[in-house]
């Protein structure tokens, strides 16, 4: 297998440009050889995993070829190996999915019966995300360079973590990274050099966090050269929160000192070695923000910013539009695609537009496989829902790596170093092009989801059944839901779920708007966790909101559908809406509105390892 460029190689001036070079060719070697890294991969994890309880089970009987691999062992969904992943989080450390110890879980945004999937991990993963990271800037500074002569300044978050009845941590994979002696420890790298202390990371209470780390960014304001952050959502909550707080951020750097609502002394200790007064600097932050309009605001406040590294594919393209507002028209960057399961691919055209962005697939970091996915005139896939077993013709079907054609889609198949095995991700990706041997992929889509806001994934499944137990509190008035519909508002920051309702009304009192006041919470209980964590933790989602339209909305909205060329025999209300015109019709036949009352409960970790009903 190709040599990985040392990550931990110290870059000074004289050998910066010897690592990326170093990099880029490491990632020509294995795109230009992807099929036989590959098979090389492939061999390795089944090799040494030859002893599990799973490959066992399926009799894979130490065959390490990609011809008995496929044969024997099946495509598989979450729910397949459930059973496997409990045992180990209650305790049991016997191989059962892989010969290495499960070192912790990493929490997924997938989730199953309402709860965060998870994902087993082992130490040396920490290794391969590390490479991972290192390959990003490289490919960067091909295209902007004098990256290395400032700060990032980005908005990186911990989320809450859990212990499973076993012992071992739950967590999300970037909480995991950024506590990581990886991330705390590593060595001064111009690349990694960001205005945000890591104690401001680490800090879980997310007004804090954000406040700091905003601070900070301000302080140090002519050297920042990029901004970001995960999510383009998280980017905009965090300008957002500047609208709302400049006036104290200003004074705090005024004065030197810092906001009294800011009490974990951890965290004002780091800032304390950044802030000094500067009268000067606030001076210009009060008039920049004091303006009436905030277009620019990143490029008025931060004026060497080259571009915004934030994701835009998938849902979060919705932002792309508030993005170009805040930062003029700064490229918008997506450098990477990972998730849970595994990381996966470079950008290696970042400065390409939104649109266009695609993902050359590292062909060392897991096995690839891809289930070609067909879609009808409507978006619907037709391939097979989650997590219902594929037909012999379908398992046949799917391709390898390299096998891919350009233009077509598939839904992402993975095989890990940490015990998956033909593991069905869910994300369905379009072939753009190819780097030497590796395809590029953009990303279409998560299969069956329908409302997403932050990293939350609600599907169509888990919206109607929220419904249903919402729509109780209706029948002491004789009401029902005739029908309804659902929207993502990102127009509020954060955004928020939005409920379309047309009411049947047969009884004499009308309903008072406490009702749906609590129909909305209802819904909200109703939904899963990584939704209520959104709510109630990281405050990413805004309260859930259910508009009641007019009698006969819905025959509107047929009548339009059918307008565009529907056909009238096949045509059926669709659970969430996303073209303008059709929100706009909605939203003009609205009657009243009402919002969830309060978060709906949330505790991290799975229900059952809390005790609750």
């Amino acid at each position: 297998m190709p040599e990985a460029p040392n990550c931990s190689l110290k870059p000074t001036d004289h050998n910066l440009a010897e690592k990326n070079k170093k990099t880029l060719l490491f990632i020509e070697d294995i795109t230009t050889n992807a099929d036989e890294v590959q098979k090389r991969v492939l061999s390795e994890i089944v090799s040494r995993n030859a002893n599990v309880e799973y490959l066992q089970r399926h009799g894979l009987k130490g065959h390490t070829d990609r011809e008995t691999f496929k044969k024997v062992m099946p495509v598989i969904a979450y729910e397949d190996i459930q059973a496997d992943v409990t045992r180990i989080a209650n305790g049991d450390t016997s191989p059962i999915l892989c010969s290495s110890p499960i070192c912790e879980f990493l929490t997924s945004s997938g989730t199953s019966a309402g709860e965060r999937k998870l994902m087993p991990t082992i130490e040396e993963d920490m290794e391969r995300r590390s490479l991972f990271y290192s390959l990003l800037m490289p490919v960067m500074s091909q295209y902007v360079p004098g990256l290395d002569k400032g700060k990032g300044m980005y908005f990186l978050f911990i989320k809450s973590e859990a212990k499973t009845p076993g012992g071992l941590l739950a967590r999300p994979v970037l909480t995991s990274y950024y506590k990581s002696s990886h991330f705390t420890e590593r060595p001064y790298d111009p690349y990694t050099n960001y205005t945000s202390p890591n104690e401001t990371i680490h800090c879980l209470d997310s007004y804090q966090s954000m406040y700091t780390q905003l601070l900070c960014g301000l302080c140090q304001n002519k050297e920042v050269l990029r901004v970001g952050a995960v999510f383009a959502s998280g980017f905009i909550r965090a300008i957002r929160f500047l609208e709302k707080h400049w006036a104290s951020l200003c004074k705090d750097i005024r004065t030197g000192t810092i906001n009294a609502q800011i009490s974990d002394p951890v965290v004002r200790g780091a800032v304390m070695k950044i802030l000094k007064p500067d009268p000067k600097l606030a001076d210009f932050i009060e008039v920049e923000c004091g303006k009436d309009s905030w277009q620019g605001i990143i490029t008025r406040l931060w004026p060497n910013t080259k571009y915004v590294d934030v994701i835009v594919t998938g849902t979060m393209s919705q932002y792309i539009p508030t993005l170009d507002y805040y930062s003029n028209g700064l490229p918008i960057v997506c450098t990477m695609y990972a998730s849970s399961e595994s990381y996966f691919g470079v950008n290696l055209n970042p400065l390409c537009k939104p649109s266009e962005v695609s993902y050359t697939l590292i062909p060392t970091l897991c096995y690839f496989e891809f289930l070609p996915v067909n879609r009808n005139i409507n978006g619907v896939i037709n391939s097979p829902s989650l997590p219902e077993s594929l037909s012999e013709k379908e398992h046949d079907e799917l391709v390898d790596l390299v096998d891919v054609k350009l233009g077509e889609e598939y839904e992402l198949v993975v095989t890990t170093y940490s015990g998956l095995y033909r593991y069905r991700v869910g994300d369905v990706l379009r072939v753009a092009g190819f780097k030497n041997k590796a395809p590029q992929f953009s990303f279409l889509c998560r299969k069956n989801v329908v409302l997403s806001i932050d990293s939350d994934k609600t599907d169509e499944v888990e919206l109607q059944n929220a419904v249903k137990i919402a729509v109780n509190h209706l029948m002491p008035f004789d009401a029902t839901v005739a029908e309804y519909t659902s929207h993502a508002d990102t127009t509020t920051i954060p955004g928020h779920y939005v409920l379309f309702w047309e009411v049947s009304l047969n009884g004499p009192t009308p309903i008072p708007s406490c009702v749906f006041e609590d129909c909305c919470l209802t819904m909200e209980e109703s939904l899963n966790s990584v939704y209520r964590q959104g709510r109630v933790s990281d405050k990413s989602i805004g309260p859930l909101e259910i508009k009641i339209v007019e009698p006969g909305t819905f025959d509107k909205l047929m009548d339009y559908a059918i307008s565009l060329g529907a056909s009238i025999n096949q045509y059926k209300t669709p659970r969430c809406v996303k073209f303008s015109p059709i929100v706009d019709l909605l939203n003009s036949r609205v009657v009243s509105n009402h919002f969830s009352p309060k978060c709906p409960k949330w505790v991290p970790g799975h229900k059952q390892w809390n005790n609750q009903d």
